[in-house]
């Protein structure tokens, strides 16, 4: 059994608490949050201990499980890496690139496992179809939610669009070529909306939208690829699979048979059975797997880097563009 202890007890860092303790591989040793008042009502929730400081948990514990604000993550995963301990980190990876070089460096110095807390990689729906995706050519990507200011210390890109960022890089086996965005401040002090355009070597493209100032949430992933379609519904765990095949199933009455040029082909829809799991659960317990069998993290260090390091050049020509409205205004 690991003895985990968590830094950050808002929103996330209770949903991180209540499914650790429902893990039974891990000690749950209790949390460490800035805020006094937070700190005393977790406690009393959830009947843990309070650390009184980073330091105490982390000399306290085998595994670091970091949900602290993204501008945290840097100081407190190097206490814990300094500590030779494991770290689970939630996405992003850290504030800023520069960060994250350094953090890699500290950890490259020291025998732990680290993990980057991208939770859609473990969305049962992402999983559901993750193995039939070959040669994604043209992806269209929305992630929208309606305002709340939670999270808006960030832009929408480090906020929302990294998660989809994370995706993206995950089944595109590509380097990138190009990169397009634009975007919009609305309601914040950084961009609320940006799209961007994503041109990969091999001739891939995606298109990017995040936003939080919609008014319904969607999160959504439609991937083209030569003979199939498929759809993944993040939010409503949904997905769907449509084939092509040459081979058509005339015995079938119901079934789709369309003529194309000189062959018949048809079309076959698949839809996925879906297990019913936790995603976050699912992925707090694939790092203690990692860590108990010696193995790679699913999501790691340098996944985390490439998504921030993507986000980053987004958000700086999102920055751009932006400056240059300003300028003919």
């Amino acid at each position: 059994m690991l003895k985990i202890g968590v830094l950050g007890a808002g929103h996330l860092g209770k949903i991180h608490i209540k499914c650790l303790s429902e893990i039974p591989e891990y000690e749950l040793i209790g949390f460490y949050d800035v805020n006094n008042d937070v700190a005393t009502s977790v406690s009393e929730e959830f009947g843990i201990k309070a650390f009184q400081s980073i330091d105490d948990l982390v000399d306290a514990a085998d595994v670091v499980d970091i949900v602290t604000p993204t501008i945290k993550h840097f100081e407190c995963a190097s206490v814990a890496l300094k500590q030779r301990k494991h770290v689970f980190l939630e996405k992003p990876i850290v504030a800023v690139p520069e960060e994250a070089r350094m953090l890699s460096q500290l950890a490259a110095d020291v025998d732990v496992k680290i993990q980057v807390g991208h939770v859609e990689r473990f969305n049962p729906a992402f999983v559901s179809i993750e193995n039939k995706v070959n040669n994604p050519m043209f992806l269209e990507i929305h992630r929208l939610s309606p305002y709340n200011p939670r999270g808006t210390d960030v832009p929408v890109t480090l906020d929302l669009m990294i998660h989809d960022i994370d995706i993206l890089l995950h089944i595109v086996h590509s380097k990138i070529k190009n990169i397009h965005a634009s975007g919009a401040i609305v309601l914040s002090d950084t961009a609320d909306i940006v799209n961007a355009r994503i041109e990969f070597e091999n001739n891939a493209v995606a298109n990017m939208t995040a936003s939080r100032i919609s008014m319904k949430k969607m999160r959504k992933c439609r991937i083209f690829q030569p003979n199939s379609y498929i759809t993944v519904d993040f939010l409503q765990k949904k997905s769907e699979i449509i084939q092509v095949t040459d081979t058509p199933d005339y015995s079938n009455p119901f079934a789709m048979i369309f003529e194309n040029g000189s062959s018949t082909k048809q079309l076959i829809v698949e839809h996925p059975k879906i297990e019913d799991t936790n995603a976050i659960k699912m992925e707090l317990q694939c790092f203690y797997n990692s860590i108990v069998n010696d193995v790679t993290p699913i999501v790691t260090m340098n996944d985390g880097i490439a998504a921030l390091d993507l986000a980053t050049e987004i958000d700086r020509l999102v920055e751009q563009s932006l400056n240059c409205y300003l300028k003919t205004k």
